[in-house]
């Protein structure tokens, strides 16, 4: 794997880091439900999903 795509994975887990951060977790900890669920769980989950998303994209596309 090249060094460019190797960055494109630690700006991954950056945003990820700062998505998991409190004061922007504290936005979506509201009684509020998305589809039968609190909404804190919709935001865990789907920011989850994305990065995982996200690096698999990276991986398989760009591995040599």
């Amino acid at each position: 794997m090249k060094k460019r795509h190797q960055q494109k994975l630690i700006i991954i887990a950056l945003i990820l880091w700062m998505g998991f951060n409190l004061p922007l977790v504290l936005l979506f900890d509201s009684a509020q439900n998305m589809g039968g669920f609190p909404l804190i769980y919709v935001y865990f989950f789907s920011l989850w999903i994305l990065a995982i998303l996200l690096s698999l994209l990276i991986v398989r596309r760009y591995n040599e």
